[in-house]
């Protein structure tokens, strides 16, 4: 992600409660439309956050039941370009590199559906990081205007 210094930050803290990525899709909904995305580009980045949001509800083991989410926009005075999303909780981690890449033929034979939350940010989203260790993880997303 490309480092530079914020021109708005804008932190959510979330419990890990029923529909609360609701909540962060709305916020990230008014932020991206706030920068001047076109209305599918704000689609995109309510529909990643979602995904980020109940990938960590469901598979961080947070003993916290927590999850913090920090939006930062970034442009210049002529107004924000970019926003960048940090969805973050302190689970358990996992391997980033270790996650499967879902194969359409085998996801539609089989009984499990479900397992294709990272590749869906992965194609909605500009930039994608996954940053995981014991300490928790933190998806980092961006897309601009």
């Amino acid at each position: 992600m490309t480092a530079r210094t914020p021109i708005r930050e804008v932190t959510l803290i979330l419990p890990m409660a029923p529909d609360m990525e609701i909540v962060a899709s709305q916020a990230a909904s008014a932020l991206a439309g706030f920068v001047g995305m076109s209305a599918d580009r704000v689609d995109e980045v309510r529909m990643a956050v979602v995904e980020a949001c109940i990938n960590a509800f469901e598979h961080s083991h947070a003993v916290e039941r927590r999850v913090d989410i920090t939006f930062r926009l970034f442009g210049d005075s002529a107004g924000p370009e970019r926003l960048e999303i940090r969805v973050h909780d302190r689970g358990v981690g996992f391997a980033p590199e270790r996650v499967e890449v879902p194969r359409l033929e085998e996801k539609l034979r089989g009984d499990r559906k479900r397992g294709w939350g990272l590749k869906i940010i992965q194609g909605l989203m500009d930039e994608v990081e996954i940053l995981s260790g014991s300490q928790g993880t933190t998806v980092v997303m961006s897309k601009s205007r």
